[in-house]
């Protein structure tokens, strides 16, 4: 298996993770753990308009970040993820392996593509553990995530 096919493979399964803990966040909740914090959904919008931003930076080979503005509600928010993501394996499948490989325009320097979009994924994976840690105080509970957790055993 070659690092973008394992790249995908990893994407895709971190993307339901993802669902999941967005799914979590109950409408309306204005929960931060300190001020200088954002909200849950504040956090779960920033995940659906970084892996936005990452496939049209590899599509493209420069990366904007121009996100959208947050929707209303986290139903809209929710609805916005699952959308893009239904779409996301197909984009990163039809990714040429030039683009995979070669590199990118990164706030005005060149970075080599494949660490970016690996660097972003991981950025990702963080920001979902930080909604996990909002949620049970904003009371709801953690879905599994690599196994069980105290709420889904």
């Amino acid at each position: 298996m070659n690092d973008k096919s394992l790249f995908v493979q990893f994407w895709t399964t971190e993307s339901r993770t993802t669902r999941n803990v967005l799914a979590r966040i109950p409408e309306g909740s204005m929960y931060r753990p300190d001020p200088k914090s954002r909200t849950a959904q504040e956090i779960g919008w920033q995940i659906v308009c970084e892996e936005l931003m990452l496939i049209e930076a590899l599509e493209s080979g420069k990366a904007e970040w121009a996100p959208a503005p947050m929707p209303a509600t986290m139903k809209e928010a929710l609805e916005a993820y699952e959308t893009q993501s239904a779409a996301m394996t197909a984009r990163w499948a039809d990714l040429p392996d030039e683009r995979w490989d070669g590199t990118l325009e990164f706030f005005g320097q060149q970075r080599p593509a494949s660490p970016m979009a690996w660097g972003f994924l991981f950025d990702i994976v963080h920001h979902r553990g930080q909604i996990t840690t909002y949620l049970r105080p904003m009371g709801s509970k953690v879905p599994q995530i690599y196994g069980p957790s105290a709420d889904e055993p």
